[in-house]
């Protein structure tokens, strides 16, 4: 066992998606509530706190690049402490990254999000996968104060062949409705004008507990009833469990954007059942029709998959094709990378990596010629967007087509001069400027 520390200021670094951001507000909000307090840079931190992902090769070394900052860091002075938190240590089941970085003082596993504190005291970390946080924990909010990632679940129960996210966080386990609604509550009073729903599969939210009652729908009614004024955004949802009841939600609650991010990852029906999506293409493309015929300006975010095992160049050209057809507004390509532990790793005829990287780069290119050509189209129509800065020349903001820190801006010339950070404003989109758009502030009608 370790011997008690002294309690000081720590620098958080989030690395990886929302979901992880949300993961380190709960940490920082423990410490704080436990004595500490959080350092403004690193050289005034007496911890340097990583918290990482692990799900594709990339995270990973974004990881050990961070980590190695962090030795650095802590070479400088000799009261200087280093710990890991987040999906590298449910990943490092062989100790590998443990041996290779022993410089490390603490590694915090998923079950470690709410008692941080209490390892870095000398109690043992957890290496299981249940922990789920509610809305009575303490959190520091880590974003910029007018957004909010609010998570719904954790785990999945989908078991895609080629995604490890089971084996780094368990099985799906979701909230209890009012335990949202109740986090939510804090965020809108605290001056949150976008809250963003995430989870590995917000779909499949409350399908873990089918006696309660509760699904993404009925949560999403009762999000919608929380008084301000504010969004709602939606991040990643499957294709398998999109219902009536849920579009017919998306349609009806006012303050739920549009925009769907669904995960495809290929049309291919034989690559789809090697991966274990649950659908076919006919399934996919009927549900598209479906959401495009319901839900009024709709925009449509996917990813795909380029060079799965034993996809063909057929099959590669029937994505594309199908990219080609379906004209998503936004767009991800990732080319695939063999995941230790999953079954796709394991599946026969693996193609080699620049055939993968190769077909990715492909079927982006061809998505940002017809994103630049569908922002042109924007030009003339009128948007309330969030602003996210701004300056007595210009002002950025994103509207129902950009989700934070993955689509594009809103870039506002000569704004109001009383245009300030979290506030909505009505603009017109006047042109645009690579993948973004250009617009000019509409004046206010007088009362």
């Amino acid at each position: 066992m370790q011997k008690k520390i002294q309690r000081g200021a720590f620098f958080p670094v989030s690395l990886g998606c929302p979901k992880n951001l949300n993961d380190l507000e709960v940490i920082s909000g423990g410490l704080l509530a436990a004595g500490w307090s959080i350092a403004d840079s690193p050289e005034n931190a007496d911890l340097y706190l990583v918290n990482t992902c692990a799900f594709i090769p990339a995270a990973r070394n974004e990881a050990v690049e961070e980590i190695v900052r962090g030795i650095e860091w802590k070479k400088a002075a000799p009261h200087r402490l280093l710990a890991v938190s987040g999906c590298l240590t449910a990943y490092d089941r062989d100790q590998t990254f443990r041996r290779r970085f022993s410089e490390v003082d603490f590694w915090l596993g998923i079950d470690d999000i709410a008692r941080a504190d209490e390892v870095l005291q000398g109690k043992a970390a957890s290496a299981s996968c249940r922990f789920l946080a509610d809305e009575t924990l303490p959190r520091l909010q880590l974003t910029v104060p007018h957004l909010a990632y609010l998570k719904i679940a954790d785990g999945c129960n989908n078991c895609c062949t080629y995604c490890a996210i089971p084996l780094l966080r368990g099985r799906l386990r979701s909230l209890p409705t009012a335990s949202i609604v109740g986090e939510a509550r804090q965020r809108i009073s605290s001056g949150v004008r976008e809250l963003v729903v995430v989870a590995q599969d917000i779909s499949a939210y409350g399908m873990d507990r089918p006696g309660s009652g509760e699904n993404l729908a009925k949560l999403l009614g009762e999000l919608n009833r929380i008084e301000g004024d504010f969004v709602i955004r939606l991040l990643y949802t499957h294709p398998a469990h999109y219902s009536d009841e849920l579009i017919d939600a998306i349609n009806a609650n006012g303050k739920v954007m549009p925009y769907l991010d669904i995960p495809l990852q290929h049309i291919s029906d034989p690559l789809l059942r090697a991966m274990n999506r649950h659908v076919s293409q006919k399934e996919v493309v009927d549900l598209i029709a479906k959401l495009r015929r319901n839900i009024p300006d709709l925009v449509l975010r996917s990813t795909f998959i380029t060079g799965f095992p034993g996809e063909s160049e057929a099959q590669f050209e029937e994505l594309a094709d199908f990219c080609r057809e379906t004209k998503f507004e936004r767009l991800g390509v990732f080319p695939f990378s063999p995941e230790p532990g999953t079954a796709a790793a394991k599946l026969p005829h693996q193609l080699p990596g620049e055939i993968a990287e190769a077909r990715a780069t492909l079927l982006m290119k061809r998505q940002i010629s017809r994103m630049r050509r569908m922002q042109k189209n924007r030009i003339g129509t009128r948007e309330r967007i969030l602003v996210d800065a701004c300056d007595k020349s210009v002002a950025w903001g994103r509207g129902v087509a950009d989700a934070p820190e993955i689509d594009n801006f809103v870039i506002v010339e000569n704004p109001p001069r009383r245009c300030r950070q979290g506030e909505f404003l009505d603009v017109e989109i006047v042109g645009s400027q690579n993948c973004d758009v250009i617009a000019r502030a509409m004046a206010k009608k007088r009362k």
